[in-house]
């Protein structure tokens, strides 16, 4: 799977692009991590508020994958 990532320095926000879908659904998971969910209810995209300051591991996240490494509740 492609991952296409996005930073925005001034908002110091992180997107992550797993599929090229249209945002049906999003959840906030926790204050920093928004999850955008397709209609099947699967994740298509990853929004991390506040990276710079976070300690959400880029890394894991890619070579995991999202699903494995984000809790949806």
């Amino acid at each position: 799977m492609e991952y296409r990532i996005e930073y925005d320095s001034v908002a110091d926000a992180l997107y992550i692009r797993v599929r090229d879908e249209e945002v049906f659904d999003s959840l906030e998971i926790n204050e920093n991590v928004i999850i955008d969910l397709n209609k099947k209810h699967e994740i298509i995209g990853m929004e991390i508020l506040n990276f710079s300051k976070t300690k959400i591991n880029l890394n894991e996240i890619i070579t995991k994958g999202i699903e494995t490494t984000v809790k949806i509740t």
